[in-house]
């Protein structure tokens, strides 16, 4: 793989999120009620929520929003009933996908995620399809130029699994989903801010894609990130073009 990638891809994945800041809001709404439903309404016991919430206060989301959203979630206010759904599938040039979602209505959203990959040279496939190609774990991204040392030092002191230097000069720091607050603090408290930091689908094997399929790859990612049910994409493409 091209050195420039991994970091190319990510700024990319960046850039989109933050030009899409009202959906950012919704779906985080979205994952806090559904995180206070299903673990209960206090962060300090329910980890998923916890990270939601943190989701939002780096958003410059507004306290009543949370709260309120906590609410819906526990019962305390009516409001929509939101429920998981994950498809599997492949786009161009082979590369695996996958679109969790939080829907009211699956027969709208499978439908409408069926017509992104139908129409983006892509096949909606069935479920576990493509799971086993990728890896449940807490991710860290760090840019080119930060530490090597200093992160390896800080992350596997708190329980990390890996820590990954790129081709590119960029810092992957791996651990376990349950680990990813305590990794996440101790990043914090040495004062090393990653550009990322998610609990993620992590690609076990990249996918390259260049010319016409990495077109068509990221024509495809971009519809499915588009739809309003749509919360998160993974996908082992890795596009040359980006």
């Amino acid at each position: 793989m091209a050195g420039h990638s991994k970091w190319a891809n990510i700024k990319h994945r960046k850039a989109a999120a933050d030009s899409k800041k009202g959906k950012v809001f919704t779906r985080l709404i979205k994952e806090i009620t559904v995180a206070a439903k299903m673990g209960g309404g206090d962060p300090d016991t329910n980890p998923r929520l916890r990270l939601a919430m943190d989701k939002g206060r780096e958003a410059n989301m507004a306290k009543d929003s949370v709260q309120n959203a906590i609410k819906r979630g526990i019962g305390q206010l009516e409001g929509v009933t939101y429920e998981e759904a994950r498809y599997e599938g492949y786009g161009p040039g082979g590369a695996a996908v996958i679109a969790d979602c939080l829907t009211d209505n699956r027969t709208r959203t499978v439908a409408e995620v069926r017509h992104a990959f139908t129409k983006n040279g892509g096949n909606l496939g069935s479920d576990g399809s493509v799971g086993f190609m990728f890896k449940h774990c807490g991710l860290f991204v760090f840019a080119p130029g930060a530490s090597e040392e200093k992160v390896m030092e800080a992350a596997l002191d708190a329980g990390a699994e890996d820590v990954v230097a790129n081709e590119d000069g960029s810092i992957e720091v791996l651990c376990a989903p349950g680990a990813f607050l305590g990794v996440k603090a101790a990043l914090e408290k040495a004062a090393l801010k990653p550009e990322l930091a998610e609990v993620t689908m992590k690609p076990v094997n990249d996918s390259v894609l260049a010319g016409g399929d990495a077109q068509r790859m990221r024509s495809l990612l971009d519809a499915l990130e588009g739809l309003d049910d749509v919360q998160d994409v993974y996908t082992t493409a890795v596009l040359e073009d980006a």
